[in-house]
């Protein structure tokens, strides 16, 4: 991996981690509803803008079924989950729940397309799921017993992310800025109905808002251009590495900007989370610098 790329890849994992930390502030205050609607408003507008400037004309009409499933497993629903989520739990507990998508991506697959699991991923399953033992055993005996729905709500968004990452093997051949851009339309118009059942709760502080803007316009729509780029220059296996580093900047965040505290079960419960999707997932860490040096 070049150094460009190693850059992008830090500067990705930092961003997404940081969309926890955005949710959390403003989930309280906006709802899960309202805040996911202008979260991926804010991304479509974003993306809406690049497409124009890079004169892309997205084929909606012909695609529209596909990009309304992506929208939903993909976007609306995950990301609806973990506001909802956010509204109990703190930020590097969402991250480190965020981080099984691989390990449910893998469980799907196994029955979804006959995928086999060698015997050192049925390892990483089992590991995975003491680490999320751990950490949800902890943090619903500190936090109290209103906290099992949003720990199964953060569970269920990463479920919906393996989810759809199988749908995307058997979906048409679309490029991945036109799969974002289309998506985003999608999940806005899925998030319109849910304004009427969901109502905001309070009058947003200028924080809140710049919290939803950031979310929206950084961690959505222009982390979507890092990751396409990552995946163009590296390819996609070097591009999912940006998983592991998620909860790491997940955690840092919350502690520096939320007071959040960091916790033994919170770094157990990482590790072995963390450990068990690499083994999953067949993920080397030196596989990355091997090829950062020999591209020097």
């Amino acid at each position: 991996m070049s150094a460009s790329s190693f850059f992008r890849l830090v500067l990705l994992a930092s961003i997404w981690g940081g969309s926890f930390l955005f949710t959390r502030i403003a989930a309280n205050t906006f709802g899960p509803a309202f805040l996911i609607e202008f979260r991926v408003g804010f991304a479509l507008l974003s993306l809406l803008l690049v497409a124009v400037y890079l004169k892309r004309r997205l084929a909606f009409k012909r695609h529209y079924q596909h990009f309304f499933i992506l929208g939903l497993l993909n976007t609306a629903l995950p990301f609806t989950l973990f506001a909802y989520a956010a509204q109990t739990l703190n930020a590097s507990t969402l991250s480190i729940l965020n981080s099984t998508a691989a390990i449910w991506g893998a469980i799907i697959a196994f029955f979804w397309h006959r995928t086999q699991l060698t015997p050192k991923g049925m390892t990483g399953l089992v590991v995975g799921i003491i680490g999320v033992g751990i950490l949800v055993g902890v943090d619903g005996a500190r936090i109290g017993s209103h906290s099992i729905p949003a720990i199964f709500a953060g569970i269920m968004a990463a479920f919906c992310y393996g989810l759809a990452t199988n749908y995307t093997k058997t979906a048409p051949n679309i490029q991945s800025f036109d799969n974002a851009h289309g998506s985003m339309w999608a999940a806005t118009l899925w998030m319109l109905p849910l304004l009427f059942f969901m109502p905001m709760r309070g009058e947003p502080t200028p924080i809140e808002w710049t919290s939803v803007i950031l979310l929206g316009v950084v961690c959505t729509g222009y982390a979507y251009l890092l990751f396409f780029r990552l995946v163009t220059d590296e390819g996609a296996a070097s591009a999912l590495s940006v998983t592991f580093l998620i909860p790491m900047f997940g955690i840092l965040w919350g502690y520096l900007f939320l007071d959040e505290p960091i916790g033994l079960n919170t770094v157990a419960g990482t590790g072995l989370i963390l450990a068990g999707t690499m083994m999953v997932t067949g993920f080397n860490p030196k596989a990355l610098t091997t090829k950062r040096k020999s591209t020097r």
